[in-house]
């Protein structure tokens, strides 16, 4: 059998504002929607669900973000997420520079949890908390020196 990743799904607070902190970071939005019916009941496993959706994608087309906003009075507020809970843990994403896109995350608000860290010689990285507590790692692949 074949498998392949589809995609993240993560609901959210405010759909705009995540697609636009996402956006930014430099993922591509594919498309929006608003879902509700009947086959949404059946395959999300949760009766009179609607919502907004959309899809976001990496610009290799590598990775995608399903995100969607709940608006039916269905969503349940709760704690982000830590570091060490068991659970959905993150989303990781590759970055050219981590100073870049640690000022973008900056404008939405989001800030490193701690501060950026370097694994040995090979990366920078970094967990910035970002929209509806979203834990986003950062990390950017440092070039070796030539021995």
């Amino acid at each position: 059998m074949a498998i392949r990743l589809e995609n993240v799904g993560i609901a959210v607070r405010d759909l705009d504002a995540t697609i636009a902190f996402f956006t930014d970071l430099g993922l591509e939005l594919v498309g929006r929607d608003e879902v509700s019916g009947e086959w949404t009941d059946t395959a999300v496993g949760l009766d009179g669900n609607h919502a907004r959706i959309a899809m976001l994608q990496t610009p290799d087309g590598s990775g995608r973000l399903e995100l969607f906003e709940y608006l039916d009075g269905l969503a349940i507020e709760t704690q982000p997420t830590l570091p060490n809970e068991i659970g959905m843990h993150r989303v990781a994403f590759s970055v050219d520079d981590i100073d870049e896109a640690l000022a973008i995350a900056a404008r939405h608000g989001c800030h490193p949890l701690r501060g950026v860290a370097e694994y040995e010689d090979l990366y920078k990285l970094t967990y910035v908390r970002g929209p509806s507590g979203i834990i986003v790692m950062l990390a950017q692949e440092l070039k070796r020196d030539a021995r």
